[in-house]
């Protein structure tokens, strides 16, 4: 099917410039475009092109329809892949109904390409995507898995559009809330503990940090994805406590993300900026620009020049930076490492960063584009267990932890969950809906899909001996039931599901595509037999099966989540 969409775009295209040359000379026509039927009974592709050109071209959107469908129809590849004749819908909409042969032939480009069905080929386009990014002052919480699996799947869409992806966890080792952590922690070496008149008013109040008191105390080595550090056992040694501890939680975080299939490339310290001078520089080259601006002994970014509603304080009158100051630094050195796009992935409460972030980069001229970077923002997760919301961890002290996700329930379940909805929508995690082996837990629903189909196969080997070898070898046109063209249909929307998904930055249509397909399956499997006697049949809808299974396993390896074979 993917050769016959090709087919027939180009023969749309050569349609469009018969019917509308003045448009074609003019560089105005629209682009050769399907799109999907609101209405699977209006037919599989849709043409809206002549309600677009009718206004510019001074026509009745329904004689240009009547056109273009001649035009058409008298297109080889058309007559080859599409039922005729054409039909004419409304004001204008052009429905196609494809031929069964064009449905049938994905299940050989699904044999053929295999895993890789749907991707494109490597390309030069460099993509950063931030995720996570949390501070090592606790134990990752649930919006950090929200973080974590939204990131991590964007970078795998991308990488099916061929481009360079680089993953990265930016995060300080500095700062007040560092301050906090060493002040938490030394008081614990010191014998206080939560609730104590002495136990300072802003400590962490988590188990952890008794953790972290006690393997300091050992004179233990902690080492994490990017640091090592080894603890001397002084409980006045304030900057070692620190050190220890920052490497120990962001150890803690390591066995978070590994649990959660989570990786990372770099890692990039806040800290780093200033240390290197580029808060400085990135600051100079504001001034040197004209945008800043002197006021009540602080320096302020003329950011309402950049569409900002306020101008906004780069430089206290204390001296110190506000934190979207050194946000400018860190993405300047983005684009100077050579990321034409990026991607950060955050909490909601950031959306006030953006404009002044964009402001700042655009003021300082280094040649970075509007509206770069990208974001992703993420709305709250409400963890709910025993028809309870639960608010506090044990480990955490305050919140619900990724950890404590992942124990209860698993890790596909949380992959899959918060993903399932998108990102700028409040999830309420329901983890007794996770533990549910039924039709109502989405991942169980698309796992057992996979399942139901590998079982199948072992008894076409078993009791049919039929040979999984030959089965790129099936008689496609006799998958002809409603049901199959149905489920191929939903089998080719794989691939341009992949690039809409990575170009809207939208990872939770994988997740909805999933579904639809194993309800497809479901479907199939409820109404045809598959173990028949008719050889030639039965080695057809095994194939269809397999292929089903193979793009299954692959939309479920872009979330982070295992396909079983047995459930």
């Amino acid at each position: 099917m993917i050769q016959a969409k090709r087919d027939l775009l180009s023969a749309l295209g050569d349609a469009l410039r018969q019917v509308a040359p003045e448009a074609a000379a003019a560089g105005t026509l629209p682009a050769p475009v399907f799109e999907a039927p609101k209405q699977a009974a209006h037919g599989d592709l849709a043409v809206t092109a002549a309600m677009q050109l009718a206004k510019p071209l001074k026509k009745n959107p329904r004689e240009l329809a009547t056109a273009l469908v001649a035009a058409l129809e008298a297109q080889p590849a058309v007559q080859q892949w599409v039922m005729l004749p054409i039909e004419i819908a409304g004001p204008g909409f052009i429905n196609l109904r494809l031929q069964p042969a064009a449905k049938q032939s994905v299940v050989a480009d699904v044999f053929q390409a295999g895993d890789q069905f749907g991707w494109q080929p490597a390309n030069a386009h460099k993509v950063l995507v931030e995720f996570v990014s949390a501070n090592p002052t606790g134990p990752l919480h649930v919006g950090h898995g929200r973080q974590g699996a939204l990131g991590d799947a964007l970078c795998n869409l991308f990488e099916t559009q061929g481009q360079q992806v680089t993953r990265e966890f930016y995060y300080n080792d500095a700062g007040v809330q560092i301050a906090t952590l060493a002040a938490s922690t030394q008081a614990r070496l010191k014998g206080l503990k939560p609730g104590d008149a002495e136990w300072p008013e802003s400590a962490y109040n988590g188990d952890y940090i008794a953790d972290i008191a006690a393997d300091f105390l050992a004179k233990k080595t902690v080492k994490a994805d990017d640091r090592e550090f080894t603890a001397s056992g002084d409980v006045n040694d304030l900057d070692g406590i620190r050190q220890f501890a920052v490497a120990y939680l962001r150890h803690e975080q390591d066995l978070d993300l590994k649990a959660f299939g989570v990786r990372f490339d770099n890692y990039y310290l806040e800290s780093s900026l200033y240390s290197s001078g580029r808060v400085e520089a990135a600051v100079q080259k504001l001034k040197d620009a004209g945008k800043t601006f002197e006021e009540g002994g602080a320096l302020w970014l003329r950011s309402t020049d950049y569409g900002d509603d306020k101008d906004r304080v780069m430089r206290k009158s204390d001296g110190g930076y506000t934190y979207f100051v050194p946000d400018v630094a860190y993405h300047i050195a983005k684009w100077e490492r050579g990321f034409g796009q990026c991607v950060n992935i955050q909490g909601s409460d950031h959306h006030g960063t953006i404009a002044r972030v964009r402001a700042g980069l655009q003021a300082a001229g280094v040649g970075i584009p509007q509206g770069w970077p990208d974001y992703v923002l993420h709305k709250m997760v409400t963890v709910m267990k025993d028809g309870e919301e639960v608010k506090i961890s044990k480990r955490a002290g305050s919140y619900v932890t990724l950890r404590d996700l992942i124990e209860w329930t698993s890790k596909d379940a949380v992959r899959f969950f918060l993903i399932s909805r998108k990102a700028d929508t409040e999830f309420t995690f329901d983890v007794d809906l996770a533990l549910k082996q039924n039709d109502e837990n989405p991942v169980f629903y698309v796992q057992y899909a996979h399942a139901r189909i590998h079982s199948v196969r072992a008894q076409y080997v078993e009791k049919a001996g039929g040979d999984l070898g030959a089965l790129a070898q099936a008689r496609l046109e006799l998958l002809a039931a409603p049901t199959e063209l149905a489920l191929m249909s939903k089998l080719a929307e794989f691939p341009d599901m992949l690039t809409s998904a990575a170009l809207g930055l939208a990872p939770h249509d994988v997740a909805f595509y999933l579904r639809d397909l194993a309800s497809a399956f479901h479907s199939y499997y409820a109404a045809e037999r598959f173990l028949v006697d008719d050889v030639e049949l039965g080695r057809a809808r095994v194939a269809l099966l397999t292929a089903t299974a193979q793009v299954l396993r692959s939309g479920l390896a872009l979330l982070g989540v295992s396909a079983p074979e047995k459930m």
